[in-house]
C-alpha cells in the first residue's frame, strides 16, 4: 500500500525534499523536531512528504548538511550550501577535485550531493562497492574502528595465525536498518540515472544476504537488471558453529562458509538497438576479453593481497587483479568515463588508470581521501605476475 500511495503523489525531482529541508532549517534560529521539519517541507512543496522520507534525508546527509543535536531533533550545519545559490556555487569544494592523477579525479564530498549537480549524460559506466553498514561508515564509528576498539564493527579473532579483517554486521541488521538501506539504494539509483548516458552499465558489489534489496531498488529506479558477476573468493565470513554452544554442536554451522561474492549488473535503458546505442553513446554492451573470448560472469579471485592493503588500508578493499577485469569490461569500446561514487581509498580509480580509462570518484571520508592520494598512483603502477591472469574466467 505504501508503494501505491507514493506512486499517486506528484513526482519530485531528486534533491527537492533535501533543498526544502535546508530552506526550512535556514529560516530557524535553532534546531527543530522531525515532525516540524516535515510540516515545513510540506508547506514549501505544496504536497505531502512522508516522515520516513524526511528522516532518510536527515540521516543520510548528516555528515555534510545536518547535525543531530538530540533524539529526533536536527539543525543545519553552518557549512551547508544556501538554497537558491547557483549550481556551481552549491558544489563548493566538490567542483574541484581533491586529487587528480593521470586520468583519475577524486572529489571529496557526499556522492548524493555531488550527483545531484552533475551534467546529465556525462558518465559512461559505474563500478562501485557501496557501504552496506550505513552506521558502520558514519564518522563516529570510523573513528572507533581506527582506534581498534568499541563501536559496531566486528573484529574477528585471529584464524590459523592470520589477523582477520573487521566486518560489517550484515547478519544482524534490524528492520529499521534494512528500511534505511532500501531508501539509500533507491535514492542512489534515482540520482545516478540522469547523469548516465543511455546504455551505461552499473556494477555494484554486494553480498548474498542483501543483494535482493539492492536489485529491487535499482530496478524500481528505472534500471534494467543484466545479471551478476560472481567473484569466486574464499572469505572468513560464515561457517562458524553456534555462539556459546560450539562444543555442544560441533557438527553444525550457523551459515554457509562464504566462497563467493555477487556483483550486481544493471544497465540504463538503451536508445534503439544496441548497435545504434554503441554508435551514438559508445555504450550498451560489455567489452570482450578478446576477439575469441567474451567477458564471463564468473571470475576466480583471491583475497586482497597484504601488499595492496598496506598501500590502501580500507576494510572492504578489493584486489586490483579483479577490479581491472571488471573495469575494463564496463566500457564496451574502451571509450568514456567510469564513476565510483563510493571511492574509499581509490582502488577502482587505480584500476581504471591501469587499463587506460578516465575515471571520477567521490569519497566523503577525509581520511580515506588522503589515503587515496598516495594509493591511486601506487596501486595503478602494480604489475601482475602474468598479464593473462587478469582475464581468467570460468
Amino acid at each position: 500500500m505504501e508503494h501505491m500511495e507514493i506512486a499517486m503523489k506528484p513526482r519530485l525531482r531528486p534533491g527537492k525534499v533535501r533543498d526544502a529541508i535546508v530552506g526550512y532549517l535556514r529560516e530557524r534560529s535553532h534546531h527543530a523536531a522531525v515532525r516540524d521539519i516535515q510540516a515545513g517541507v510540506r508547506s514549501r512543496l505544496g504536497t505531502d512528504v512522508s516522515t520516513s522520507s524526511v528522516r532518510s534525508y536527515l540521516r543520510l546527509n548528516t555528515p555534510d548538511l545536518f547535525s543531530r543535536v538530540a533524539s529526533g531533533r536536527y539543525e543545519l550545519r553552518a557549512s551547508a550550501p544556501r538554497s537558491g545559490t547557483p549550481r556551481d556555487a552549491q558544489q563548493g569544494s566538490e567542483s574541484v577535485p581533491a586529487i587528480a592523477h593521470g586520468r583519475a579525479k577524486l572529489f571529496r564530498g557526499d556522492c548524493f550531493a555531488w550527483m545531484s549537480v552533475q551534467q546529465e549524460r556525462s558518465i559512461h559506466g559505474v563500478v562501485t562497492d557501496p557501504p552496506y553498514g550505513l552506521v558502520e561508515y558514519s564518522e563516529n564509528e570510523q573513528k572507533k574502528l581506527r582506534a581498534g576498539h568499541g563501536g559496531v564493527w566486528r573484529i574477528p579473532p585471529s584464524f590459523d595465525g592470520h589477523t582477520r579483517a573487521p566486518l560489517p554486521r550484515f547478519t544482524t541488521l534490524g528492520s529499521d536498518e534494512l528500511a534505511d538501506l532500501r531508501r539509500f539504494f533507491h535514492r542512489f539509483g534515482t540520482l545516478l540515472m540522469p547523469i548516465l548516458v543511455p546504455g551505461a552499465h552499473v556494477l555494484i558489489a554486494s553480498n548474498p544476504l542483501l543483494s535482493y534489496l539492492v536489485a529491487h531498488e535499482m530496478v524500481d529506479a528505472g534500471f534494467e537488471r543484466r545479471g551478476e558477476v560472481i567473484r569466486l573468493v574464499m572469505t572468513m565470513r560464515g561457517g562458524d558453529r553456534p555462539k556459546n554452544a560450539h562444543i555442544e554442536f560441533t557438527d553444525v554451522s550457523v551459515m554457509p562458509r562464504s566462497m563467493w561474492e555477487p556483483w550486481l549488473l544493471f544497465r540504463k535503458p538503451i536508445e534503439g538497438r544496441v548497435q545504434d546505442n554503441l554508435r551514438r553513446w559508445k555504450t550498451g554492451g560489455l567489452r570482450r576479453v578478446s576477439g575469441e573470448r567474451p567477458f564471463g560472469d564468473v571470475i576466480r579471485s583471491a583475497p586482497t593481497h597484504k601488499n595492496e592493503r598496506m598501500i590502501a588500508p580500507h576494510p572492504s578493499l578489493k584486489p586490483q587483479a579483479f577490479l581491472r577485469q571488471v573495469v575494463r569490461a564496463i566500457l564496451p569500446l574502451g571509450e568514456g568515463v567510469v564513476l565510483d561514487p563510493f571511492a574509499g581509498s581509490g582502488s577502482t580509480l587505480a584500476a581504471c588508470e591501469a587499463v587506460g580509462y578516465p575515471s571520477v570518484g567521490v569519497e566523503k571520508d577525509t581520511v580515506y581521501v588522503e589515503v587515496a592520494r598516495g594509493a591511486i598512483p601506487r596501486l595503478a603502477a602494480l604489475r601482475q605476475d602474468a598479464e593473462s591472469s587478469l582475464y581468467t574466467h570460468d
